[in-house]
């Protein structure tokens, strides 16, 4: 493990001043490949673990972000003359659109579900096409 992923039986060999036919003797009676799949099996796992935590810690920061903002503008938009709101109204609007974002929520009304842009593109590939485009001029297939 300690050679890296350049690691192989020929270096370790020369490393340690042995045959390399010992060394493939020996990996194969204590299984090295196998253990090496297994470590490295597990390290990606606690990798893909620690990823899972850091994302779920920053969308937790970035919603009590977005929260603190609607917040903000909120208290903006009751304090100021209707005439003068526009600068609060924004605030929300990038606040709630955030926080949707954040949360996994469509941030549009127009917003399309996968499914219904699947089955669109599922049906115009299954247009039926005419009969007489799909032959050239003698009959053969195009």
């Amino acid at each position: 493990m300690n050679l890296g992923p350049a690691r192989s039986y020929e270096a370790l060999a020369q490393r340690l001043g042995a045959a390399k036919r010992s060394i493939t003797r020996l990996a194969a009676r204590e299984k090295w490949q196998e253990r090496l799949l297994k470590i490295e099996s597990q390290a990606r796992e606690r990798l893909d673990e620690k990823m899972v935590e850091t994302m779920e810690a920053v969308n937790a920061r970035h919603l009590k972000i977005f929260r603190a903002v609607l917040t903000k503008g909120l208290q903006a938009l009751q304090a100021m003359p209707l005439s003068s709101a526009e600068a609060a109204v924004r605030a929300i609007e990038v606040a709630v659109r955030g926080e949707r974002l954040v949360l996994g929520e469509p941030t549009d009304r127009n917003a399309v579900s996968i499914e219904e842009v699947i089955k669109k593109e599922y049906e115009n590939w299954m247009r039926a096409v005419p009969a007489e485009s799909t032959h050239d001029t003698n009959g053969s297939p195009q």
